[in-house]
């Protein structure tokens, strides 16, 4: 598990609610699943730059190469504090925060960040454990 997880975990709950917006960034006022994710790689003391992306189509490998060039490690096990990467539909994906009660994402279709355990009908792609330093 992450030394840091507890943080990492809260940093992502304290973006419950907040409205669902593509390409959002700011907790409170509009997140996407990516927008979750960089909350939590924050508290993990991570700073990544994101250009504007897709989540689908030719853009899947490079959403791996990003998450690996923060310093993420592939694991086999998630744990809280771990990124998971979802796949809603074939070529499509999704990013969400693992934590003690299910994962922490950007709903699009409920319109917030919510937490909850992921839909029964997602395939999880990979888990990444961020970078300790």
């Amino acid at each position: 598990m992450h030394p840091r997880a507890d943080a990492i975990v809260a940093a992502a709950r304290g973006c419950l609610g907040t409205r669902f917006r593509l390409q959002g960034r700011v907790p409170g006022t509009g997140l996407d699943c990516v927008g979750v994710a960089l909350v939590a790689a924050a508290a993990a003391g991570c700073r990544p730059r994101v250009p504007t992306y897709g989540l689908g189509g030719d853009n899947e490998a490079r959403l791996d190469a990003a998450i690996a060039a923060i310093g993420a490690t592939p694991v086999a096990d998630a744990e809280p504090g771990d990124i998971l990467v979802l796949a809603p539909r074939r070529h499509r994906r999704h990013l969400a925060v693992v934590t003690w009660g299910g994962i922490v994402h950007a709903h699009a279709g409920l319109g917030r960040v919510v937490e909850g355990p992921a839909d029964p009908a997602w395939s999880l792609v990979a888990a990444w454990r961020l970078p300790e330093d």
